[in-house]
């Protein structure tokens, strides 16, 4: 196992060198440039100073300044390839120093006017935990209404749940939010339809997490009941492919408890493919949902993303994806170790 995992850790670290020399080499290709930017920002900071002076001398001015910022960002040089290992931080700059995403320095947004971490850090925040809670809900309910669905095929109770299961599986995303919105929000009054807190308010301690929770609970249960449809269908089917295996009708016929056939025998043979949308689910959390985001005005990864890509915030925009890889590399590694947990028989080796 041990070995295994090493061996798979080396892989992943492999194909993510492969995959940011790509995307670095695509966000060399963007009609971008810091140092030219700051430059000029800094030509524009410095017009008093240079009244009075030529064009010429103003030019010179510009191009010790244009330098000098290549210099501090790394690319003095046309050499793709030291300047990628720059942006690593394996290989220094002009003035000896090492300043890469090896020493935490993930760029500058811009557009935000702030370092890309502190940028990424609320919305990562907040899609995480919305996320989280979302997925543990629909877990709460999906897998033991699966399987009350599988023990009970064709009853009335069943039909009933695979009618909504199939509405909130088949309906988009938006659509589920704008009858949500219209319901709960229009019809009943209960909830507001966006934001994520009181306008204004600057609430602390236990006013700020029920004010939080105020704004974030119509999102909450909007996704929950999107996340139910898709998780119990599955768990129903894997169940019914379950009991119908030799196994269990074994276990049946020698007097073995119903739920100790049931919960015992039939669940964890129905786990497999039931784990792998789990953790792929889980594997999605950390990307936002585009649409949720922006119809509930939520500042998330989603919403973020689509912003930075709208505004060319290059920085952002290479550092999401990067982390987008890491998480899915990551995410593969645990469905194969997870798989051995749950069927002994399966094994994974070197």
């Amino acid at each position: 196992m041990g070995k295994y995992v090493l061996k798979r850790i080396g892989f992943m670290l492999i194909v993510m060198v492969i995959l940011s020399i790509l995307m670095f080499l695509i966000y060399n290709l963007l009609p971008s440039n810091r140092a030219y930017t700051d430059a000029r920002a800094d030509m524009t900071t410095m017009k008093q100073q240079l009244r009075g002076k030529s064009d010429a001398e103003k030019e010179l001015v510009f191009q010790e300044r244009y330098k000098e910022y290549q210099r501090l960002y790394g690319t003095d040089t046309k050499n793709m390839a030291i300047r990628y290992l720059r942006w690593i931080g394996v290989y220094p700059k002009y003035y000896g120093n090492y300043d890469g995403l090896l020493q935490g320095n993930f760029g500058y947004s811009y557009e935000l006017k702030d370092t890309v971490l502190n940028v990424v850090k609320e919305p990562m925040k907040n899609t995480i935990f919305i996320n989280i809670f979302a997925m543990v809900a629909a877990l709460a309910i999906t897998i033991p209404l699966g399987i009350v669905c599988s023990t009970h095929k064709g009853s009335k109770g069943d039909q009933a749940v695979q009618v909504i299961t199939i509405v909130g599986y088949s309906l988009p995303s938006f659509i589920i939010c704008i009858v949500f919105i219209w319901v709960f929000c229009s019809l009943l009054g209960w909830f507001p339809p966006s934001g994520m807190k009181t306008p204004g308010s600057n609430y602390t301690g236990w006013k700020w997490f029920v004010d939080r929770m105020y704004y974030l609970a119509l999102p909450l249960i909007s996704m929950t009941f999107m996340s139910m449809g898709g998780m119990t269908r599955y768990v129903r089917a894997s169940m019914i492919d379950a009991l119908s295996l030799d196994c269990i009708r074994t276990a049946r016929a020698k007097g073995v408890k119903e739920k100790t056939v049931i919960y015992s025998h039939a669940w964890r043979n129905a786990l497999i493919p039931v784990v792998t949308l789990v953790v792929g689910w889980f594997i999605g959390i950390f990307g936002g949902s585009i649409v949720f985001e922006n119809m509930f005005g939520l500042n998330g990864m989603g919403k973020l993303m689509i912003q930075s890509l709208r505004t060319a915030d290059c920085d952002v925009i290479i550092l999401l994806q990067l982390f987008y890889v890491a998480v899915s590399l990551i995410g593969n590694l645990v469905i194969d170790l997870v798989y051995g947990l749950v069927d002994p028989r399966i094994r994974v080796s070197a």
